[in-house]
């Protein structure tokens, strides 16, 4: 179950190897010496990173598993990564929900929204718009129509069935009576043989003669069903009515241009706005350039023209930016709400063109079945009419008699015959009305399937929030934060009470801020099965924690995962894991690995 990594120029490492194994493995080491490098590496084999030697032009990690050997190869060029060759993970959806909730280093996303306040929503859902949900919506919409009209048709052979399997027992009584009849008469009469063929020429054409009859019968019943059927059809391609909504695709494109462009100004307001806000809420101006304090004011030099300024006016700057980005999420929520209605209008158009499309098919086959069908009509009365005559013809050269058992035996004949079709008829029922309930069974799961597609975003939404609640509580219970609790709102907002009272997270110390950020990034981890997927955990940049803290919190991970991969500075006590020693390593100059 070990898994043995090999990586050249990964981040900091220039050269190293190492293994992992089952449980909790720790990367224990100084700054600079490769720690967080290390993650990103394994990061690499799974293709959630892409992160080079500063000035490398190309870098590798070879990953052996108990399940395969995967290499990697990550190649600068024109000052742009790329990624070669079979990492472990390979679907896009894969990497978001790994990149999400399986890599829990610094740069986690969950994490980082965490510590800057930031709201859940697009962080923990974000794996959704990778699931191509529409697709497979549209892909489940028509299997739904082919069992139903598969079931349709199952239905009503199950309703025939009766009727046909008493007309087989009803055709099995006469052939019995016939039978019984022509026998009485053949001990009756001693014909000779020239009265013997005549007799046989004779129940043949009279057995011709009935069998023409039947199939003009099912032939003008066929018809008269068929031409009600195309009547229906035609109505109902008469009816439909295919929504006309002008430049629906190029309308649906802008919406989704102008959706992504907003949500891309929003993303860097709310970046610029939560920098600043934290710059003037712990009053540190002069991490950034110098200020000179006065009883008026304090004035400060801006940090990106040099241009004099105040901090009051910092502010007031600060106060339009955030009317700026209400604005801007209000714009957001419309644009959103304008594709979604652009989506719908644009499904309606698909639906109808696809079901004038299915009419216009079965209307053109209906019309091909009936012209064959009103050809074999013709082919068979001209049949009966030469049968009618070979009747009359023959019937004049047999005695009473003769004719009698000639018409018994052409009426056996004919009901043989029809006994036959009828059987087959019964047995092509019977199979189809047999499906019955499997295709009920399939219908039914189909729907369910998509009323779970369609539900898919509300429900992982719940279930975020729950595994949230669940995960704090166990955090709660082993740690001794100066919080009582904290939770997810219906609007994936964190709110943390305190003495019974709400709190706000700017309170809360960096220690607390990265626990609730675990809880996050698990739950998240739980609504999308990752374990399923990438059966680890990276964990690294942990320093707010103390030695106790950091044991209980690694304890309570490893519960999670079948490989635990967290990185630690040597002063913390021992861990009972598998121990990686980075001196082994190769490792780039203190400023390309300043990360570890």
């Amino acid at each position: 179950m070990t898994w043995t990594l090999e990586i050249k120029r990964i981040a900091g490492i220039l050269d190293g190897s190492s293994t992992l194994e089952p449980g909790v493995n720790i990367v224990r080491g100084s700054n600079w010496q490769g720690k967080s490098s290390f993650i990103e590496a394994i990061k690499a084999a799974l293709g959630v990173s892409t992160e080079l030697t500063e000035g490398a032009d190309s870098g590798t990690v070879h990953l052996e598993t108990p399940s395969g050997v995967y290499d990697v190869t990550l190649t600068r060029e024109n000052g742009v990564v790329s990624q070669q060759g079979q990492p472990y993970l390979t679907d896009e959806y894969d990497v978001i929900r790994a990149g999400l909730f399986a890599c829990l280093d610094e740069r986690n996303a969950v994490r980082r929204a965490v510590r800057a306040g930031e709201n859940l929503e697009d962080v923990l859902l974000r794996p959704l718009d990778f699931q191509n949900i529409d697709a497979q919506i549209e892909t489940l919409q028509r299997e739904r129509e082919q069992i139903e009209t598969e079931l349709s048709q199952a239905r009503e052979a199950k309703k025939r069935l009766p009727t046909v399997q008493e007309k087989v027992t009803r055709l099995e009584t006469e052939i019995e009576e016939l039978q019984a009849k022509r026998e009485t008469i053949d001990n009756q009469t001693s014909s000779a043989d020239s009265s013997e063929s005549v007799r046989r020429q004779l129940s043949q054409a009279r057995s011709e003669q009935n069998q023409a009859r039947n199939r003009i019968d099912r032939l003008e019943q066929s018809i008269e069903r068929t031409e009600q059927r195309l009547s229906e059809r035609r109505a109902d391609l008469d009816a439909l009515e295919i929504p006309e909504y002008t430049d629906i695709e190029e309308r649906l494109a802008d919406a989704r241009e102008n959706l992504s462009q907003v949500e891309r100004d929003v993303e860097v307001l709310q970046s610029v706005y939560s920098a600043t806000e934290m710059v003037l809420s712990e009053n540190r101006l002069d991490l950034l350039t110098d200020v000179e304090r006065d009883i008026d004011g304090d004035t400060v030099a801006c940090w990106t023209c040099g241009s004099e300024t105040t901090r009051a006016d910092v502010a007031d700057q600060l106060n339009a930016l955030g009317d700026e980005l209400t604005a801007r999420r209000a714009q957001k929520e419309t644009y959103r709400d304008t594709v979604e209605e652009l989506e719908t209008q644009r499904e309606e158009i698909s639906q109808a063109r696809r079901r004038k499309g299915d009419l216009e098919e079965e209307i053109a086959d209906l019309e091909a079945t009936l012209a064959d069908r009103e050809q074999s009509l013709e082919a068979a009365r001209n049949r009966l009419e030469q049968a009618q005559a070979e009747v009359e013809r023959l019937s004049d050269r047999v005695d009473e008699t003769v004719a009698e058992l000639s018409d018994v035996e052409s009426e056996i004949k004919y009901r043989e015959a029809e006994l036959e079709e009828t059987a087959d008829e019964l047995a092509q029922l019977e199979t189809r009305a047999a499906r019955v309930e499997a295709l009920e069974s399939d219908l039914e799961s189909v729907r369910d399937d998509l009323t779970e597609l369609r539900s898919r975003k509300d429900r992982t939404k719940r279930e975020a929030r729950e595994a949230f609640d669940a995960a704090m509580q166990d955090i709660l219970a082993r740690f001794g934060t100066g919080f009582e609790t904290a939770r997810l709102t219906p609007e994936f907002d964190i709110v943390v009470a305190r003495d019974g009272q709400e709190a706000s997270l700017d309170a809360l110390s960096e220690g607390e801020l990265e626990l609730i950020g675990f809880v996050a990034a698990l739950a998240g981890r739980q609504s999308f099965d990752v374990d399923e997927t990438a059966p680890l955990m990276l964990v690294d940049g942990l320093g707010g924690l103390d030695d106790d803290n950091l044991h209980t919190l690694i304890e309570y991970l490893q519960q999670g995962t079948e490989y635990l991969v967290f990185t630690a500075y040597p002063e913390y006590t021992a861990f009972d894991g598998h121990e990686i020693d980075p001196t082994e390593w190769h490792v780039a100059n203190e400023k390309q690995a300043s990360a570890d």
